[in-house]
């Protein structure tokens, strides 16, 4: 029966990863969607987050079944809380993907992000699905200095969207309050996905150690440090 629990646990966990790269595509396949205004890309993105909101639906239930047979205590206990919110953490994911979907949809034959902001939008696509690709592998690997680089690269989620941000109030920008709100929605989600991404690697933290994220990071930080100006040298 322990060997059956532990299969239990180990299959909430690779639904967590199934999801992380499930939202993963999603938000890169939306961002295709909105910068080609490809409405028939829109709409399967749109589609098939029904299936990330099942997936966590099952592990819920299965969570709370495993609650209430198995009693779990100390890690065990820890890794069913936990897997609960990241799970929650991941369905939120997959809805921010929906609303760029959804927005591409709405704007569709034209585009929602003007030709002087592609570079940018693109480039926090992409960085949105690397940072939960990352979380995917955190979750497998359990890795706890891994996940607690997520933090420092969501670092460059900040900066680009502060550089909307910067194009959005400059005297020059021409094109429109309607585009200006579409941009700062789109701002708004990628920096929302990376933060759930950061969430899941930090919650992976806390199913290891018992101890929150923030406690570690200022211990790891210059060994973090070390290690990226090692890479980059």
């Amino acid at each position: 029966m322990r060997d059956a629990y532990h299969e239990e646990l180990d299959s909430i966990s690779d639904s967590l990863v199934e999801m992380a790269r499930l939202v993963g595509s999603a938000i890169g396949r939306a961002t295709t969607a909105m910068l080609d205004s490809d409405l028939k890309l829109a709409e399967n993105v749109i589609e098939a987050d029904q299936k990330v909101d099942e997936l966590q639906h099952d592990l819920e239930a299965r969570a709370i079944a495993l609650l209430a047979r198995q009693q779990p205590v100390a890690t065990d206990l820890r890794i069913v809380v936990t897997s609960l919110r990241m799970s929650a953490d991941l369905e939120r994911s997959g809805d921010l993907a929906q609303h760029v979907a959804k927005l591409a949809r709405l704007r569709y034959p034209d585009r929602a992000v003007p030709s002087d902001l592609h570079a940018t939008i693109l480039e926090m696509g992409q960085l949105a699905q690397r940072l939960m690709a990352k979380a995917a592998e955190v979750i497998i690997t359990k890795d706890v200095d891994l996940a607690l680089q997520l933090e420092q690269d969501d670092d460059e989620m900040d900066l680009l969207h502060r550089t909307l941000f910067q194009h959005l109030m400059d005297d020059r920008w021409k094109h429109g309050i309607e585009t200006a709100v579409d941009v700062t929605l789109l701002g708004r989600y990628y920096e929302r996905f990376a933060d759930h991404a950061v969430s899941v690697a930090k919650r992976v933290v806390y199913l290891v150690t018992g101890e929150h994220a923030d406690e570690l990071q200022t211990d790891v930080q210059p060994e973090i440090q070390a290690v990226s100006e090692a890479e980059s040298a």
